[in-house]
């Protein structure tokens, strides 16, 4: 090993799903939504003066964060954004999780939280879900550093009642606890209703699943003045014009426009529901779906082989290769079109095995 290579950090990194570089795919393996952005968005581009493009975008995003504060029903103060729910998690571990004592998410969950954790040189523990795939509160009773973790869960799609999450924030009131909700708007309580009773409290949300915006990176917390200030402080630390101008312009343009949101998101659940009946009767099991995926297992054929079968034929499904997932797939909610096709390819694999 040569001399500068011992001060290089290493660390494994987050493997997102897989961008196929074809045309003419199925992809139904990273969750995105499979309608348009809001119409409004596409006015407001055709509306756009190019020449903004020379200036710095407002470091403090302040248009879209008061657009969120109103929709919302909270203060400006109250309310942080970043380049997508990563950036923003990103900047909660660098900010809040700073103790030596090891922070908490459950051992199937988001993947990207361990690395995170790695980089900043975190210590964490991973309390196990249980046979159901569900969240024990009571592990996260012990003594830690801080608390982590999706709700709905990612990859299972469960949601855990907001009594049950608040009870986890009632043993944790000396660390911050960070609840990660880029499928809330899909179904459950979010835990925003809690942000003004627990001052260690940050919910974090995101434009990339129901707001059909992944590709503009668009992510937010809602928490006490003095957490957003703590992640602004950060943020302006490490890169004050961290949101292009664009991104404002068209995230303000989404929020505000909610009839189109309720309508694509009305369109995925039904999707969603008629996928239960579909899958079910295909011969998959899987936990009772609140999001935008279906995290299903096949009683007969391997999930990796179904998986690669799927691919041949230009449909893209997720597969983790990891303990007690190894046989699940992460299947997207597509089109109704998309959906079809899905359940065509899987009917001949299964004939066919």
């Amino acid at each position: 090993m040569r001399a500068w290579e011992k001060n290089i950090r290493r660390v494994e990194p987050y493997v997102p799903g897989e961008q196929p570089k074809i045309q003419n795919v199925i992809k139904l393996n990273t969750n995105e939504n499979p309608y348009p952005p809001t119409p409004k968005a596409y006015e407001a581009a055709k509306g756009f003066d190019m020449d903004r493009l020379r200036l710095y975008p407002d470091p403090e995003c302040s248009d879209l964060v008061h657009t969120l504060a109103e929709y919302y029903g909270m203060k400006d103060s109250q309310v942080f954004v970043g380049v997508g729910s990563d950036d923003v998690l990103a900047m909660c571990f660098m900010t809040f999780f700073n103790s030596e004592k090891p922070i908490l998410f459950p051992d199937i969950s988001y993947s990207f939280y361990s690395v995170w954790a790695d980089l900043y040189r975190i210590p964490y523990e991973t309390p196990a879900l249980d046979d159901n795939f569900c969240i024990v509160p009571s592990d996260y009773y012990k003594e830690n550093g801080g608390v982590i973790f999706p709700n709905p869960n990612a990859p299972t799609a469960l949601f855990m009642d907001l009594e049950k999450v608040e009870d986890i924030i009632k043993h944790n009131q000396d660390v911050i606890v960070i609840v990660d909700e880029a499928y809330i708007d899909f179904d459950g309580r979010s835990a925003r209703e809690l942000v003004n009773k627990y001052d260690n409290l940050l919910v974090v949300q995101t434009f990339s699943k129901s707001r059909s915006m992944a590709g503009m990176r668009i992510g937010y917390a809602f928490g006490n003045e003095a957490l957003i200030k703590a992640l602004n402080d950060v943020k302006f630390s490490f890169n004050s014009y961290t949101m292009n101008i664009t991104s404002i312009v068209y995230g303000i343009e989404a929020v505000k426009d909610k009839a189109y949101f309720d309508e694509c998101v009305g369109k995925i659940k039904a999707t969603r529901e008629n996928a239960k009946e579909r899958l079910a009767q295909l011969g998959f099991t899987f936990p009772d779906s609140t999001a935008n995926f279906i995290f299903a297992s096949h009683k007969i054929i391997p999930a990796k082989v179904i998986f690669e079968e799927l691919k041949k034929r230009n449909i893209y499904v997720r597969y983790f290769n990891k303990p007690r997932i190894d046989n699940y797939l992460r299947i997207t909610i597509g089109t109704d079109e998309q959906m079809e096709k899905l359940y065509k390819a899987l009917e001949e694999i299964f004939e066919a095995v």
